[in-house]
């Protein structure tokens, strides 16, 4: 998969060069490029956004530069085009997969008070949101979003990985213990030492249960 990412702030994606999403990009499964939106602008002063019309605190990113990257980035329109806002549609699991599917993404990152709303009309194909707050920028939701996909591409994880997670058969994950057996006074449970295969499947459903019933018990509506 190849995920082009466009922000006024390329250095904060450095990070996406260790752990699973950097083992991705050295073993060719992910092909990740970080565009910087100020190299699109036509302002000899680099400039990138201004004051909204009508009025109001903070800046606005201008059409121009956002519209020039995103041509410039995915000129036959191959990629599917996000805008990670905090009005877009929340990210679940489930649109996670979906957009695992996808061969490009492009990712848009706003900042300061948003994007004129003539290059997201022009340019995007959808909005998503990580949650219901506000960041000072699009770019930690868009790692967010690089690292979920991430997952799901063919050979980045074990197949065996992503089948009992938290929002598999909408339920969060049972509890997970390594050595010692005992710490501090708490000892793994017996079931998990037992070697008995049915009843600790048994034990892991049961307790994933009664923790989606007390942490998110939307999820089993």
């Amino acid at each position: 998969m190849k995920i082009t990412v466009l922000t006024l702030f390329p250095e904060m994606f450095s990070s996406l060069s260790a752990s699973i999403v950097g083992r991705a990009r050295k073993e060719g499964q992910l092909q990740l490029e970080v565009l910087d939106i100020r190299a699109y602008t036509e302002d000899k002063h680099l400039k990138c956004d201004d004051y909204p019309f009508g009025g109001g605190a903070g800046m606005v990113m201008m059409a121009q530069p956002v519209g020039s990257a995103i041509e410039a980035a995915d000129p036959e329109h191959r990629a599917r085009r996000i805008y990670l806002s905090p009005k877009g549609r929340t990210l679940t699991q489930e649109r996670v997969i979906s957009l695992a599917e996808e061969e490009e993404l492009l990712l848009l990152c706003g900042h300061y008070e948003g994007v004129d709303q003539r290059a997201i009309d022009l340019f995007i194909d959808e909005e998503i949101s990580i949650g219901d707050y506000v960041l000072t920028g699009g770019e930690l939701p868009a790692m967010v979003l690089v690292d979920c996909v991430t997952r799901y591409l063919d050979g980045v994880l074990s197949p065996g990985s992503l089948v009992q997670e938290s929002f598999s058969e909408n339920l969060l994950e049972y509890p997970h213990y390594t050595r010692p057996v005992e710490y501090r006074g708490l000892a793994v449970p017996e079931v998990l030492r037992s070697g008995n295969h049915a009843e600790i499947d048994r034990w892991r459903r049961e307790q994933a249960v009664a923790l989606t019933k007390k942490m998110r018990p939307d999820l089993l509506k």
